[in-house]
């Protein structure tokens, strides 16, 4: 409500992200999306720390940087999964490598952990309505001896 507030008072588009106690990840864009609203601080950023680039080369620029990122980071995890499925050899990884993998397999972690947990809470749930259920039930049958 403070960001949407915010958001209509300054004329300004914001983006909010929270984490529940539980880990779970909220975010909030007061204009379209989280993620449009990314890739515009992203390409403002980028170009407000290359001014001397002409305007026309800067998206094409940024294209195929990103491009050849996410070919480097392509090519790790594929290394990285042939290294866990037994088929390669951590030792032909760099040090780079080896630590965008880590972080990959800790962001892989959170999530499964995550996931599990909200498993668990709603296992929980359940077991506590079967539990009132019960507890309902043999009062009733309490009441009838």
């Amino acid at each position: 409500k403070k960001a949407n507030e915010l958001s209509v008072l300054c004329d300004a588009d914001i983006g909010v992200f929270i984490f529940s106690p539980h880990g779970k990840l909220y975010d909030l864009a007061t204009k379209g999306t989280m993620q449009g609203l990314i890739e515009r601080y992203i390409k403002a950023t980028r170009l407000s720390l290359q001014p001397d680039q002409p305007k026309e080369t800067q998206p094409l620029q940024d294209v195929q940087e990103e491009i050849k990122m996410l070919k480097q980071e392509i090519e790790i995890l594929q290394k990285g999964l042939r290294y866990l499925l037994g088929g390669g050899d951590a030792a032909e990884m760099t040090l780079d490598e080896l630590l965008i993998l880590e972080k990959h397999l800790e962001i892989w972690i959170y999530h499964i952990r995550s996931t599990k947990m909200d498993i668990m809470i709603k296992e929980i749930q359940l077991l506590k309505n079967k539990e009132g259920i019960l507890k309902a039930a043999n009062q009733y049958l309490q009441d009838k001896i």
